[in-house]
């Protein structure tokens, strides 16, 4: 159990360019800019950080921050990530493109529990429809531009959906990013003061904490086995963002040795340097300090 996910078939697109769009039914989109270019990269490598990146969009979200500011902070992780992979989070499987129906667990964005395979596309191409055809479980796509080949390309095995949706027709609606990087939050939250407020609570109240965790509950990946030269390894494959971001986040969250922890001033998650750092950075506890004492004199103060 000590590297769980030494072994892991992750690779992500991402593209240099991202922007906001509003359809015509006034949903509020994140699209791949129109010159933006793709690239591969493997988000596992950086795993720790694209957790953390996610925590503090939904932290700014629950503190109420500015709704621009909050924008700017969504489209950021976006560019620096790509986009979360709701396509292929939200369905029983990657594969449904093979099925004749989608099938879908409840979740917090689409009620319905089935819906034809191009009623559930509908979702994600908003502006412009691939080239897409199905009858019953037989479909076709096509591809015209040079960059979405390559990308087809590159995908080699991954679900043909997962394929689908890196093309640059594909969007993402902002507030669905929004509810679910709230939702991580909150967990965050809810372990953070559950641990910080233990010796002062009843146990009513840590019930209603531990209530609240149990609402978070993250989209297993799939996995399979492959014989390596030494021995069988499992390999777990990603096929959307969003998993990535949910099964890494738990085992942190979890981890006894984990060092992420929660800024004393400005309130941001942070990955701890060393144990016991209660600070994201030296200019954050230096500012903690110097409100600490200006409140010091404050009170002296009215003492006098």
């Amino acid at each position: 159990m000590k590297n769980l996910f030494e072994h892991t078939s992750a690779p992500w697109i991402r593209y240099n360019g991202y922007e906001y769009k509003t359809d015509d039914n006034g949903g509020f989109y994140i699209t791949v800019s129109k010159d933006a270019k793709p690239e591969m990269y493997r988000p596992m490598q950086e795993a720790g950080q694209l957790v953390i990146d996610a925590l503090n969009v939904g932290l700014a979200a629950m503190h109420k921050v500015p709704e621009e500011e909050l924008k700017e902070s969504v489209l950021g992780f976006v560019q620096k990530y790509g986009f979360l992979g709701f396509m292929t989070a939200l369905p029983t499987t990657a594969d449904f493109i093979i099925y004749e129906s989608v099938y879908l667990p409840k979740n917090h964005f689409i009620k319905a529990e089935t819906l034809s395979t191009e009623d559930y596309l509908s979702y994600f191409y908003p502006f412009n429809r691939l080239d897409f055809r199905k009858s019953g479980v037989e479909s076709g796509w096509s591809v015209a531009d040079r960059e979405g080949i390559a990308i087809t390309m590159a995908m080699g095995n991954a679900p043909q959906a997962v394929t689908m949706g890196f093309q640059k027709e594909y969007a993402e609606r902002y507030d669905w990013i929004v509810k679910e990087f709230t939702d991580l939050a909150f967990t965050f939250m809810t372990s953070f003061l559950y641990y910080l407020d233990y010796a002062s609570t009843d146990e009513d109240t840590r019930n209603l904490y531990r209530q609240g965790i149990s609402a978070f509950g993250g989209i297993a990946p799939t996995y399979r086995i492959a014989l390596e030269k030494d021995s069988p390894v499992i390999v777990w494959d990603f096929h959307s963002l969003l998993v990535m971001v949910q099964m890494c986040f738990s085992f942190m969250l979890t981890d006894k040795d984990s060092d992420m922890r929660m800024c004393k001033h400005c309130k941001k998650a942070f990955i701890a340097s060393r144990k016991g750092n209660e600070f994201c950075s030296p200019q954050c506890k230096n500012q903690f300090n110097v409100y600490k004492s200006r409140g010091k004199k404050k009170g002296n103060k009215k003492d006098d």
